[in-house]
């Protein structure tokens, strides 16, 4: 019985840490619109170019190839006051 525990309570932690690092690696691609994706033995994207010229010298050479950011959001614009007449 205890072991039954200690196997579900060992399940849910890995559970939790996965989602907490999906979640961050979900927060930390959306920081530029462009990413790099690098192919070979570890497979990353490094989503830190404000553009497609920007990226593209990085994935000369190498198996990269550069992507639009599909989790980009770009910044809010600051809504405009309205003042109240008197």
């Amino acid at each position: 019985m205890q072991e039954a525990v200690m196997r579900r309570v060992g399940l849910a932690l890995i559970s939790c840490s996965a989602a907490l690092l999906v979640a961050a690696e979900a927060s930390a691609q959306s920081s530029a619109p462009y990413c790099l994706h690098v192919y070979g033995p570890i497979t990353y994207d490094d989503c830190s170019y404000i553009s497609m010229e920007q990226c593209r010298p990085s994935a000369t050479g190498r198996a990269a190839a550069c992507m639009v950011n599909p989790f980009y959001t770009p910044p809010q614009q600051p809504r405009a006051r309205r003042h109240q007449q008197r």
